[in-house]
Parts: structure tokens; C-alpha cells; sequence
């Protein structure tokens, strides 16, 4: 898939640096030999190390990073799963599944909630092509999972409910070679996971869901806002979200890793969002020598430190980069303010003490000596943190409209502002505003407005003069860039990228323009939706 396929290229360059010091002699060492977990007497719980292998001498770690390979080492009791009697009617295996490094196993329960197994242990060797490079480098990514916090999501859920935040409820399980399993035994058998209920469908009866009657997927969520006015997503909570994200440490947010409670309303649809798969929370890979390079070489791989970077926040929010861009396009940056200084309140010393008691009772004390300073520390740096945010979106802009059609008025709003106003076009009833954000130029240095499919109007206003550069993607329609009449004003920052309709033929209008580069992605929204790299 197109998105997974620029996941892996990013990864293969970042680690060709690692390629570079293997080569020059940093031999990887054998793996530790599987240790057989101990059973308690009755046969309910097991006492065994979430990943032995990851147990390094002084020289791989001066190198390559200790990460938190003490934690991955030390043993923890953990309950058994056994699939017969885990819920009432039990749980069945339906599907595999995972991404490029986790190993998932769907399982449905005979009243139809469905729940998902996420090992522990990752593999990021996979994303590597085939042949030589998985063959050179495929031990090394292995080792670097050590990188990951194997119980950050079990800290991650209670802290996401101190935030107000929606969220999973994963518990740590082992799940024995049960004959439940059929033919995934061999492939899932005897090993840590983490088991959490699937946010789909009608969740009414789940609190931290929201209590929504139907959570669907980021696809099925953009398709509906993009293809209606009335279906909206809460901007402000899913900023909240991210705010959390970035406090966590949490890099690795694309958009499928969000579900999205819906509740119905008064002309159309909220969606809210609930993140999910915190693998990478508390993440901390620049502690050795080869590994802060690779960690400048992809700046995504930020650490979990007490000082949050200004370029790190930049890092951390990459992934979901287009996802942020679409849905929090009308904040402002007193929007952001106010959640930080609102998340920062709500994250109380206690709410942090109660979260890191969350994890095995083996490794309690040692993760909160740990991560309980850093935590308290970047809390303090949420309002920085979401001012860096807040500039990093707005230095380009998004402002995406639906297949339905709409008229995109832009005009002045003071000396280096400019107004842009999105209103959907009403056969009889007068205009309604759908979106509305001011840009000022010390902030922004581009715009871009996407009228998707629909007969859009994109009106200019003189005399406007952003200073910045505003683009104008028609799509699909029938569609016309106008200036106000009788008005004189250059319109030199103004592009109108049109798509291959000729609707820029029909138009004269003054404004420079292009033909669209990527009519696809833009021209309506099963389009939009491309640039999101989602699953099929």
C-alpha cells in the first residue's frame, strides 16, 4: 500500500546510518536463549520477562542505547488467558492482523463485542526490503524494540482519562498454546499481549468510548465530513488528544491508529476521537552513540525526556501531519492555549502517581522513579508546547471543503491579516457559515483551500494583499474564482490550481493560474482521502 510503502522508506533511510557502523565492525552479539515462563500452581498466572533477548553488555549499550532493556528483562506475573472463560460464552479467533511491526489477533465474543491481542514483543524488521538489507539489518531493528516502554499503554490508559481524553483499556495477558486458538495457535501460542476491547460499532455501554452508538474508523469518519456539511469532528477535543500525544512522547499517531465515537445531533454528526495502540509512549531511543544519530537522521524518533525540543514537538506530531492539518484548521492559537493550560490542570500530581501504579507489580516502583519526574516536568511545557504546535500548523494551511458546494470568501481583516470564510451554498435560505479563521503573516507564509467536488465559489475581496501565498484547489464541479466587481487590487498571491474541468477557462479573473499536480487527491472526497495513507 501506498502509505505503508513510505513508512518503510522512511525507516530504511533512517537506519542506513546503522548499516554504515555494523560495517565498520560493531558485530551484533547472539540473542539471550528463550527463558520457559514459570507457572503458578493453579495455573493462572505465569511469571516470565517480556523480552530476555534485549539483555545487552556495556559495550552494545554505549552504542546502540540501554533503552529500557532492565524493564523488558525483568520478570512479571501475568494473568492467563484462556479463551473458553475469558468473557461469558467465551472468545473466538476471527482474524490476524497488525502493522508493519506489531502482531495482532482479533477474537469475537458470542454477544458480538470483539477484542484484539497486541503482542508485547514487536519486530520493525519487516518494514526492511527483502534479501541483504533485512538480512544485514533485520537483528539490529529487532534490538531497538527496546526502544519502546513494554508497558507504556497500561500507563497511557488512565493518564488519557485523567486528560478527559477517550481511550482503550489494555490488560497485560499471557496467552498459552490453547487449543481455543485453531489454526492460529502456532503463530500467537506462548506469548505476552496486551488485550484490549475493538472501538467499532456500538460501543453504548463503554465509558471511556464515549458511550457512542457507533465508533468507526479515521476512513469512514473523513469520507463522512468530507462528503457532508453537518458531519463535523470536535477539533478541540481531537487537539486535546494531541496534546497528550505529545506529552506522552507518543510519535507514532497516523491515522489509522484513531477510531471515532459518533453522536448524532441536530443537522449531521460529531465524531470524537479515541487513540489507540500506545506501543511507542514514553518511546527513548537517542541514549547511545549510533542511535542519537539516527535519531537526527529521522527526527520523528524523538525521546521522552524532561525538556520537550521546540524541534521535537515538530517530530512528534509528523505522522499524523495531514490529519492535524485537516481537522485543525479553524483553531486559533488562543484555541491552543486553552487546552494546554486546561490538559496541564487536569494532570495532577496525583492523577500521574495513580497512572504509574497501573503497570506489573514488579516493575511499579522502577517505572515511576523514572518516568514520574518527566512527566511533572513536561507538563509544565504544554503551553510552549502548544504554541510550537500552533506554528507549525499554520505556517501551512489547510482549509478543506466538502462534495457539496460552497463558497470560500477570503478579504482583509487588518494590516497582515487575511479572512477566510467557508459558507455552504443554500439554493433559497441565505448562506450558512461552515468554517471561519483569520491568518496573519507572521505566522503564515502559505494557505491552501481544497473546495473538493460541489459548485464552489472562491471570492476575493479587495483590497486584500496576504503577503502569503494562497492557493486554490477547485476539484471537481463547476466551479469560478471571482473578485469583487469594479474593484482594482493586484492579485499576485493568489494560484488557482485548476483541475483538468477547464473551469479555469471559463474564468477570468486576474489570479496566476496552474494546472492542479495531483487532481486526484483533490478532486473530491474519495480523492481527499488518498493522502492519509490508510489501510485497504
Amino acid at each position: 500500500m501506498f502509505g505503508y510503502s513510505l513508512l518503510r522508506a522512511s525507516v530504511w533511510r533512517g537506519w542506513w546510518g546503522a548499516a554504515v557502523a555494523v560495517l565498520a565492525g560493531c558485530a551484533e552479539p547472539p540473542a539471550a536463549a528463550p527463558v520457559a515462563p514459570q507457572w503458578a500452581a493453579d495455573s493462572a498466572s505465569v511469571r516470565l520477562a517480556a523480552g530476555p533477548q534485549y539483555a545487552r553488555g556495556a559495550a552494545w549499550q554505549f552504542f546502540w542505547g540501554a533503552h529500557y532493556r532492565a524493564l523488558w528483562a525483568t520478570p512479571v506475573t501475568v494473568p492467563v488467558l484462556r479463551l473458553a472463560t475469558a468473557v461469558p460464552g467465551g472468545l473466538r479467533p476471527m482474524q490476524a492482523g497488525g502493522s508493519y511491526q506489531s502482531h495482532t489477533l482479533r477474537l469475537g465474543a458470542a454477544d458480538g463485542r470483539q477484542f484484539v491481542l497486541r503482542s508485547v514483543d514487536k519486530d520493525a524488521s519487516a518494514a526492511l526490503p527483502a534479501g541483504w538489507p533485512r538480512w544485514l539489518l533485520g537483528g539490529l531493528m529487532k534490538d531497538q524494540t527496546s526502544a519502546g516502554q513494554p508497558f507504556g499503554a497500561y500507563i497511557a490508559s488512565p493518564l488519557a482519562a485523567a486528560a478527559g481524553v477517550l481511550h482503550t483499556n489494555p490488560r497485560l495477558v499471557y496467552l498459552p498454546a490453547d487449543p481455543a486458538l485453531g489454526k492460529f495457535r502456532a503463530d500467537y501460542a506462548n506469548a505476552l499481549y496486551l488485550l484490549e476491547e475493538r472501538p467499532d460499532g456500538d460501543q453504548r455501554v463503554r465509558a471511556t468510548f464515549g458511550r457512542s452508538p457507533a465508533v468507526v474508523s479515521t476512513a469512514h469518519m473523513l469520507a463522512r465530513t468530507h462528503q457532508r456539511p453537518g458531519a463535523r469532528a470536535a477539533a478541540r477535543a481531537y487537539l486535546r488528544a494531541r496534546l497528550l500525544d505529545v506529552w506522552l512522547g507518543d510519535w507514532s499517531r497516523r491515522a489509522d491508529q484513531w477510531r471515532w465515537a459518533s453522536f448524532p445531533r441536530p443537522g449531521g454528526v460529531q465524531y470524537q476521537p479515541i487513540p489507540r495502540d500506545r506501543d511507542q509512549a514514553f518511546f527513548l531511543l537517542d541514549d547511545g552513540f549510533l542511535t542519537r544519530l539516527i535519531s537526527w537522521l529521522v527526527p520523528k524518533y524523538s525521546s521522552f525526556h524532561a525538556r520537550i525540543r521546540p524541534g521535537a514537538v515538530d517530530g512528534l506530531t509528523t505522522t499524523a501531519r495531514a490529519l492535524d492539518r485537516t481537522l485543525l484548521s479553524t483553531l486559533t492559537a488562543d484555541d491552543f492555549r486553552q487546552e494546554a493550560d486546561s490538559l496541564r490542570a487536569g494532570l495532577t500530581d496525583a492523577q500521574i502517581d495513580r497512572a504509574l501504579a497501573a503497570g506489573p507489580a514488579e516493575t511499579r516502583a522502577t517505572i515511576a522513579a523514572r518516568l514520574g519526574p518527566l512527566l511533572r516536568a513536561r507538563r509544565a511545557q504544554l503551553p510552549a508546547v502548544a504554541r510550537r504546535f500552533y506554528e507549525v500548523l499554520a505556517a501551512e494551511a489547510w482549509l478543506v471543503g466538502t462534495d457539496q458546494a460552497e463558497r470560500f470568501l477570503i478579504s482583509e481583516a487588518g494590516p497582515n491579516r487575511v479572512r477566510v470564510r467557508v459558507l455552504a451554498r443554500r439554493p433559497g435560505p441565505a448562506d450558512s457559515l461552515l468554517a471561519e479563521r483569520v491568518y496573519d503573516r507572521k505566522d503564515t507564509r502559505e494557505v491552501n483551500l481544497y473546495g473538493l467536488a460541489g459548485n464552489d465559489v472562491f471570492e476575493i475581496v479587495p483590497p486584500v494583499a496576504p503577503g502569503f501565498a494562497v492557493n486554490i484547489y477547485d476539484g471537481a464541479g463547476r466551479d469560478r474564482v471571482t473578485r469583487t466587481a469594479g474593484a482594482r487590487a493586484s492579485l499576485t498571491d493568489f494560484t488557482w490550481y485548476s483541475g483538468p474541468d477547464g473551469d479555469a477557462r471559463r474564468n477570468k479573473t486576474g489570479v496566476t493560474v496552474e494546472a492542479d499536480p495531483h487532481p486526484e487527491l483533490t478532486a473530491n472526497a474519495a480523492g481527499w482521502l488518498l493522502r492519509y495513507n490508510l489501510p485497504d
